[in-house]
This record gives C-alpha cells, structure tokens and sequence, in this order.
C-alpha cells in the first residue's frame, strides 16, 4: 500500500489571509505578505519525512511554492508541484476544455487520483468549503479522498491535522 497523498494549498490554508494572530510567522515573497503558523507546518513536514504522508504542492503558487516558500515554512524543498495545463489566467476558471471542470485544481485532483486508483489522499484547500456540483460529485464517488477546506481567515489549524491523523489511522 502506497503512502497515503497530501494535496496542499497556500492561501486560505498555510497563508491565513488577513490573520492578526501573534503566534504567526510572517514574510513578503514576491510582493504578497503571506502568514502562517509555524507549528503546523513543522507538523506536515514532520509527517513527510517520517513517510506517513507524501506531500505535493496543489496551489496557484505552483512552483513559486517549492522555490520560494518551502524552506521559510519549514516546508521539504523538492515537492512534486502540480501546475495549471489549461492556459487560463490566475482565475483558473475555465469553460472551454471538453470534459475538463470549471476548476483547474478539481482536474489536477482528478488527474493525481487517477494516477494510483484507490490511494488515500488529503485534498487541503480553503476553496474546497464552496464546493462546485462537479467537486462534490467527484469527491461523493471518492470516498478515499478526505477533503480538508479550513477558514481563509484562519488557515489550517492543530484541530484540522487531528482530523487528517484520525483518518489516517
């Protein structure tokens, strides 16, 4: 049985969008001021190392992530990143590719699922919480998938890994 997969977002999940919290660590890349807790993404990157999860990046920063933001959050360097293949803008949206979704994450998603049918895979992503008809279709004939969507406002949090370990057992 393979490793089980993270699927891992930025903003809205490492990044808490707007956070005023003190416990935070914040840094500018490329021009954005981006926030997150420092515990838990030691935490992720824990469960990396120790091969309880393999992590890959599934985020509009794309290689940006790897590049720029993997070392300051004490993220692993050298993750699979998945990157947008539809040549839309930074919208990511969509209507034109047969067969394809409105969402180019759900088609990445799609795509890595595809890849080793029957893998367990996280999907942690804020956007996940406005669930599409097709995301929630997708997800309801997936019941391997665990879909994590936290606050944008707050981010991925101790409770939100609690849960993932618990499926994970």
């Amino acid at each position: 049985m393979r490793t089980p997969l993270l699927l891992l977002d930025v903003d809205g999940v490492l990044n808490a969008v707007g956070s005023t919290a003190t416990d935070r660590e914040t840094a500018v890349f490329a021009g954005y001021t981006l926030s997150w807790d420092p515990t838990v993404t030691r935490r992720l990157a824990g469960w990396h190392e120790q091969g309880r999860v393999e992590v890959q990046w599934l985020t509009t920063w794309a290689g940006n992530a790897d590049a720029l933001l993997a070392e300051p959050m004490g993220l692993p360097r050298g993750l699979r990143v998945h990157e947008r293949s539809d040549g839309t803008g930074p919208s990511g949206f969509t209507g034109s590719l047969a067969g394809a979704s409105r969402w180019w994450k759900l088609d990445a998603a799609r795509a890595v699922v595809d890849e080793d049918p029957g893998r367990r895979t996280v999907w942690i992503d804020d956007d996940l919480a406005l669930r599409a008809d097709d995301v929630q279709e997708w997800l309801a004939a997936h019941p391997h998938v665990l879909p994590v969507a936290p606050d944008l406002a707050t981010g991925l949090t101790h409770e939100h890994l609690d849960e993932i370990e618990h499926w994970l057992d």
